[in-house]
């Protein structure tokens, strides 16, 4: 024979119980209370109360005596009396409590009822539908507008993958589709001779140099996305100083003028990806510039923070475009970015990077062109935490690496 299942312990369930249970208890000391003032009321009345009698000896005290007996016992009664009339209005008053409360717990219930059931309907091709809860200014309705805002996040952070992965397919079908083109027409071609062929193979070495890029770029973007692996101290005057040494065609061919200020600023984080931060920023204000512009670039600790700064002249920036620079495969104006000018990805690795190492990035529009983008670094931990670390991991045993 199978157990009987008890009911499911809902919050309703629970918040009657609750209810149910605490109008008995306050129930039942109100009786007692009653009781016991009634008890002492009427005892003192039952002996200082006189008794009549006719006559007198021993006839008087007889009568007496049976008087005070039967109001002993009328009392006696009436005490039981009470007692089961309590009962039963306590058993009354606790199913009218019980009643009540899943009545209660029901309608207090019921936004959480409209929350689950829209959060059950809500999935990746419905994001766009909101709770949208009616009420009172509770914590329940704060509950239902704080969803609201993860599905709005949600459907932010849905749509731009759906877009990211749209133009990364599209820019890595651009260079096959040119190569598929290029191989069939010097196929097709009867006179195409041994210099033909050669040429077509320069233009297919470049193109895959460029997919090889692209590619590599899109793995850095995904990689700074899922966080950091390790952490060691970086100095950001380095990473720029080496940023700076790596030759530009850029930089001669528009005639830029190039100033650093490195001053040492140490952070917490990965070296790699740091570099690459720094790269990015740098080959972005080269590559965005204007023949005899600027770039600056330096690197300070305010308030225990690295900052890295980078500045440079260019052609002017709506305040209202600058947050879409930051997108994959976008640059200025309607365009998408082309090949002469990178594949869009530089200043969205840039983000990416920063958000991995908890870094914040203020980007604002020169008033006669160009970009100031600032990156500003978590302070590092005390050497004493550091170190704490590096004896926790000196602890750890190492296994013996195989031959």
């Amino acid at each position: 024979m199978r157990r009987p299942r008890l009911p499911r312990r809902t919050a309703r369930l629970r918040l009657t119980v609750l209810y149910g249970g605490v109008c008995l208890v306050f129930g039942a000391i109100l009786l007692a209370v009653t009781y016991l003032i009634a008890l002492h009321a009427v005892v003192p009345v039952m002996y200082a109360a006189p008794v009549s009698t006719t006559g007198s000896g021993p006839h008087a005290v007889v009568a007496h005596g049976a008087a005070v007996q039967g109001v002993t016992q009328q009392i006696t009664f009436d005490r039981a009396q009470m007692l089961v009339q309590s009962g039963i209005a306590l058993a009354i008053v606790a199913m009218v409590a019980i009643v009540i409360g899943w009545l209660l717990a029901g309608r207090v219930l019921r936004p959480l009822s409209t929350i689950t059931a829209a959060a059950k309907r809500i999935s990746a091709r419905s994001l766009d539908e909101r709770l949208a809860l009616q009420g009172p200014d509770d914590e329940l309705k704060e509950l239902g507008e704080t969803l609201d805002d993860l599905f709005a996040r949600l459907e932010a952070s849905f749509g731009a993958q759906r877009r990211f992965a749209a133009d990364a397919s599209h820019e890595l079908r651009t260079p096959l589709t040119r190569e598929r083109t290029l191989l069939q027409v010097t196929l097709a071609d009867p006179a195409s001779t041994l210099g033909t062929w050669r040429a077509v193979s320069q233009e297919l070495l470049a193109s895959n140099a460029e997919q090889e890029r692209l590619i590599e770029a899109l793995l850095t973007l995904a990689s700074s996305e899922g966080g950091l692996v390790q952490r060691e101290p970086v100095d950001l005057a380095a990473a720029t100083n080496t940023a700076l040494d790596i030759p530009r065609p850029g930089i001669s061919r528009l005639g830029l003028n190039i100033r650093a200020d490195a001053q040492p600023a140490m952070l917490e984080g990965d070296p790699l990806l740091v570099q690459q931060l720094v790269t990015n920023l740098i080959d972005n204000a080269v590559r965005h510039n204007i023949p005899g512009g600027d770039v600056q670039a330096s690197t300070m600790t305010s308030g225990g923070h690295a900052v890295l700064s980078v500045t440079n002249s260019g052609p002017v920036i709506k305040p209202a475009e600058v947050d879409r620079l930051f997108q994959p495969f976008q640059r200025l104006g309607t365009r998408r970015a082309r090949r002469d000018n990178g594949h869009g990805l530089g200043l969205s690795i840039v983000r990416a990077i920063a958000t991995a190492h908890g870094a914040t990035i203020a980007a604002r529009p020169r008033p006669d062109g160009g970009l100031a983008i600032d990156v500003t670094f978590p302070s590092p931990p005390p050497p004493q935490g550091r170190r704490s670390r590096h004896k926790a991991a000196d602890r750890v045993p190492q296994t013996p690496s195989a031959c």
